[in-house]
């Protein structure tokens, strides 16, 4: 080693971003751990490399002690004295020892740590590119499909989308290409592992912020999220601002906004709701788009009951219980669906059984109507095309 290897380093350093100090490091260890491969010495010994050289030598340390016991670590105060006579018992001494054939080995060594710590730096850069970027979207081709995983090639790095992240009828080709959620960025021997989604809740609400303005602006708020991959979502949403409607700020001009990104999803319908902090007024709102005549809560259960005409009942709870499901996790509470003729029975059946009005209301509020949002033209429209037309179940 001399001084164009010592100019190699440094061409390294502004290329690849790894210093010359830290190759230098890396090489001294190496050669120190070849050098007691090698020749199978067990003495305490050090390389370095002159930094301006590049010359390596070897050392060996020894202790300076009154009674030599091991010769291989320790040495005499009497020899020590006759190098230098300001040691004293305790004081280490070095001997170089590099040995005469040992350049072969070093140089192989050398390329060998250079190339392994280019791979490190190259990993780490990667990582620390994507380590940033969890929660983000990423674009990218599919490379590869094994054992049910998606591998996504993304320029220096490879992301994979798990089976249990894939959304259901999707299919994944070769060379197609995909927009995912990074769930996780992990270091392994292999170099970074990126984790992502495309189920993820997280997915839509950044295609919901890369597609509205006023939800980068701060403008309007997406406060929940609910979300059956590839069937049905329900987003909430609010603004500070009395003139802005949240709702139709996300669906967009003839419902440009949404439809984009159900276009996304591969026709994954959203229902876009407004977001209340009285709870009466959240949980009617997110059975939408069923209609809403009175909400009862109760608030330290987390209960509510709705109350909805006979011809909503269908519609209010979905198919297979799916509209009440995803109001029930939108909202966080427990919601019971009742139409008007259910609870006349049950209104009856207590004012038979000798109990007055007050012993079975709810014990937080009671609202007799859902505050409406006047829809617009657009929303309407848009809430058309997103309605499921099939026939749902009555059962929750």
């Amino acid at each position: 080693m001399n001084t164009e290897f010592l100019s190699a380093l440094r061409d390294l350093e502004k290329e690849k971003g790894i210093t010359v100090e830290v190759l230098l490091e890396a090489i001294e260890a190496a050669l120190l751990s070849a050098y007691r491969r090698d020749f199978g010495t067990s003495q305490n010994a050090r390389v370095t490399i002159d930094r301006d050289t590049g010359y390596f030598k070897v050392y060996a340390r020894r202790t300076v002690v009154e009674e030599v016991e091991d010769p291989i670590v320790e040495i005499s105060l009497e020899e020590a004295r006759q190098k230098d006579p300001s040691y004293d018992p305790g004081d280490a001494v070095e001997f170089e020892i590099t040995p005469q054939n040992f350049g072969r080995i070093a140089a192989q060594t050398a390329k060998q740590v250079v190339v392994q710590r280019i791979r490190e730096a190259e990993r780490n850069l990667v990582f620390e590119e994507f380590a940033d970027r969890e929660g983000d979207i990423i674009n990218g081709i599919v490379q590869r499909i094994e054992q049910r995983s998606v591998y996504i090639e993304l320029g220096k790095a490879e992301a994979v989308l798990p089976p249990q992240e894939q959304m259901p009828r999707e299919d994944y080709r070769y060379g197609s290409r995909v927009r995912a959620y990074i769930v996780e960025v992990k270091k392994t021997t292999k170099g970074p592992l990126i984790l992502v989604s495309r189920t993820h809740p997280g997915l839509l609400k950044r295609l919901f912020e890369m597609e509205v303005p006023e939800l980068q602006d701060g403008i309007v708020e997406l406060k929940a999220i609910a979300r059956e991959a590839g069937i049905r979502s329900k987003i909430a949403v609010y603004s500070k601002d009395e003139n802005i409607d949240p709702v139709g700020a996300c669906v967009g001009p003839r419902g440009i906004r949404v439809q984009s990104i159900v276009n996304e999803l591969n026709g994954e319908k959203i229902d876009i709701v407004k977001w209340s902090n009285d709870p009466s007024k959240f949980v009617a709102n997110s059975l939408s788009p069923a209609k809403v005549i009175a909400v009862e809560v109760w608030e330290e259960e987390k209960i509510a009951r709705v109350i909805v005409p006979d011809y909503q009942l269908s519609l209010a709870i979905g198919r297979e219980g799916q509209n009440a499901r995803l109001a029930a996790k939108l909202t966080g509470w427990k919601i019971d669906i009742k139409n008007e003729s259910q609870m006349a029975e049950i209104y009856q059946e207590y004012m038979d059984q000798g109990y007055g009005q007050e012993e079975f209301e709810p014990e937080a509020e009671y609202t007799e109507a859902t505050e409406a949002t006047e829809p617009t033209e657009d929303t309407e429209a848009t809430e058309a095309q997103l309605q499921d037309n099939d026939d749902p179940s009555n059962q929750v």
